[in-house]
């Protein structure tokens, strides 16, 4: 139940805002070098910086916004700016890749939910980092009522978060916000943004793209392909169509006609063979991670996709979020299938926040892989090729 005085949001919402300028402040720790050339590199095209190998930091389910109209969610997302914070700082990253769930939309009663998405891009666009996102079962879910508003006392008074600008006003609305529009947030007012919505005819999936990674030596080589999927939730279900199934495989025909060329995917909800590879008994000695705590929840549905990647040998790795409790990578026939590392204090659990770091280089090629944590530690590494 709401209190019945929005001080306390008020100073958590300052709170935010001075996390974020202190990350401003450190922002050219590393940056000064940044090679991304905004402006003369088209946009699916990521550049490697000069002999060094390129460094992703890997930051899932954020649930910026949840229980958005208590003082315990602010809390969560001060707590989840430090976690990021601290990532970034500790690893220096090329790019960041948000990994689904970046808000938690049906605690988010306001109609512009891209406050709190921008709030959740905050640490990354402060330090000058490029980063790309998908979508996740929660960033556009239906406002989800609270039973308690309707007691005996009626629906409280709401804390709507304050206007992003004087002439702005925003007010409790319940409408959510769409997958398009958030989108549309993110890549119109963030430079920085390589998220694309992707093609019409595969809506109402919208983060479907795909990005190279360019020799530092010649932007026409590509190092590896990374493709972004939109796994479902929320609106409609968690799935990836058969649709997308034809895109991929038209798409890497067209950039990647021989399979020479590595190739590294990005979605939210585990498909169904992450179940037939969760770690049991001595099955986990072939596994890497440090969280086997809970059964994997995998898409509703396997229309395809996986099949195509097996048969693929260029396919190196998936990397998903969505279960909080596990981060490990197991092998699965030629390729490895990996969670991330749960990055938000929103959302469920309690275990120790952090995020899942890829480090990839280019010749000869390798994609290597650990959990930073933040307290600083750093464990789980593994080579998932070489």
């Amino acid at each position: 139940m709401p209190s019945s005085s929005n001080s306390p949001l008020r100073l958590l919402q300052w709170i935010v805002i001075c996390v974020i300028v202190i990350s401003g402040v450190q922002f050219k720790i590393h940056r000064n070098a940044q090679t991304f050339a905004q402006g003369n590199t088209p946009k699916n095209n990521i550049p490697m910086r000069q002999g060094s190998p390129f460094k992703i930091a890997l930051f899932a389910d954020l649930h910026f916004g949840e229980d958005a109209w208590m003082d315990w969610g602010p809390i969560q997302d001060v707590n989840s700016v430090k976690v990021m914070s601290t990532v970034l700082d500790k690893e220096k990253p090329d790019f960041v890749i948000y990994l689904g769930d970046v808000i938690t939309a049906n605690n988010i009663m306001i109609k512009n939910a891209s406050l709190y998405w921008d709030q959740a891009v905050s640490p990354t666009r402060a330090k000058g980092i490029p980063w790309a996102s998908v979508f996740g079962n929660h960033d556009d879910a239906s406002f989800e009522w609270p039973m308690e508003w309707f007691s005996a006392t009626g629906i409280p008074h709401l804390h709507c978060p304050a206007p992003s600008t004087s002439d702005a006003a925003e007010d409790c609305s319940f409408r959510g916000t769409t997958r398009l529009e958030l989108m549309k947030s993110e890549t119109e007012h963030n430079t920085l943004s390589y998220s694309m919505n992707g093609p019409k005819n595969l809506w109402p999936s919208v983060s479907n793209y795909v990005h190279k990674l360019s020799s530092s030596s010649d932007s026409e080589a590509a190092v590896a392909y990374m493709y972004f999927f939109d796994s479902g939730g929320g609106s409609y279900p968690e799935v990836i169509s058969s649709a997308q199934v034809n895109w991929f495989q038209q798409k890497s025909a067209e950039v990647n006609p021989d399979a020479r060329i590595p190739e590294i995917i990005f979605w939210h909800i585990p498909s169904k063979e992450y179940k037939n590879v969760a770690p049991r008994f001595d099955a986990r000695k072939h596994c890497i991670g440090s969280m086997f705590m809970e059964d994997v929840a995998a898409q509703e549905a396997e229309m395809g996709i996986m099949k195509v990647f097996e048969e693929r040998h260029s396919v190196k790795a998936i990397f998903v979020g969505h279960n909080h409790g596990l981060d490990w990578c197991c092998p699965y026939k030629k390729l490895w299938l990996c969670f991330a590392r749960h990055t938000g204090y929103g959302g469920y659990g309690n275990w120790p926040r952090g995020a899942r770091i890829l480090d990839i280089n280019q010749q000869p090629f390798s994609l290597k892989s650990w959990i930073r944590m933040e307290d600083g530690n750093v464990h789980s590494e593994v080579i998932l090729s070489s």
